[in-house]
């Protein structure tokens, strides 16, 4: 599933979200987690990257790592990271943010390849994976 940038600058290049993404409006939320990168900003010589998290389970999330690709403005993989959006209480949103030493105009997707660590009392098996959905404010999506 991928998570893809478009800078305020033009060179950055729309990017492609390879999954499904939320539920249509007014539809009860599924049991699941949906990371949304909110915002791309440059930070110096680096990149900023800002996700909201929302944790639709029952139960909280004590810690959830997700492993993480970022890919260069050619479509070549650039960085491959862990990702530590350390706890997520149920019901409750979150914001997490993450530097990057690459300008934002020189990432172009970002992907989410799967939770490399999710623990918790209560929740249930693969439920930082199961149900998982992406969802970009930065970018053009398609499917």
């Amino acid at each position: 599933m991928a998570l893809g940038l478009k800078s305020v600058k033009p060179m950055l290049l729309a990017a492609v979200l390879a999954a499904a993404n939320s539920a249509a409006a007014g539809e009860a939320a599924k049991p699941g987690v949906a990371i949304e990168l909110s915002a791309a900003e440059p930070a110096g010589e680096a990149c900023k990257l800002s996700f909201v998290v929302q944790n639709a389970h029952a139960a909280d999330i004590g810690k959830a790592v997700y492993e993480t690709v970022l890919f260069d403005a050619r479509g070549q993989v650039a960085r491959l990271t862990l990702l530590d959006f350390q706890d997520l209480p149920a019901g409750r949103l979150r914001v997490r943010q993450f530097q990057f030493p690459q300008a934002c105009e020189g990432i172009s997707r970002v992907l989410i390849n799967g939770a490399d660590t999710c623990a918790g009392e209560g929740l249930p098996e693969g439920a930082c994976s199961r149900g998982l959905t992406l969802s970009s404010k930065v970018m053009e999506l398609a499917g």
